[in-house]
């Protein structure tokens, strides 16, 4: 399956770095995709937390001071993809994305639905 998945990952959170290392225990080297450096552009974004099956506020981190400090706890979805697009950081992780569907890994073995 190398070549197929991919992982939307922020090599600092230890959430995203247990889900690759389930990949590839699971024998899937993953396309890694540092979000923060290359953030799924808007478009990709929106159909990918869809075909996560969240709603769009479930993939915004609120523990970053950010979600605070833009007073986003009351925000629309349309606020909350325009400050996801602006500021990464606010993108949960990991999504993991496979021919078989795409997960946010929260929790991890979230993913195993998809491998």
């Amino acid at each position: 399956m190398a070549g197929d998945a991919v992982i939307y990952h922020n090599p600092r959170c230890s959430t995203s770095r247990k889900t690759l290392e389930l990949l590839r225990d699971n024998a899937i080297e993953p396309k890694v995709v540092e979000y923060l450096k290359t953030p799924p552009g808007g478009t990709s974004r929106v159909k990918m937390i869809r075909a996560a099956g969240i709603e769009v506020r479930a993939a915004v981190r609120k523990r970053e001071a950010l979600y605070t400090e833009l007073n986003l706890a009351d925000a629309s979805d349309d606020q909350l993809l325009d400050a996801m697009a602006e500021h990464p950081i606010l993108i949960e992780r990991p999504f993991v994305v496979t021919s078989k569907g795409i997960r946010l890994a929260r929790p991890v073995d979230t993913v195993r639905e998809i491998l």
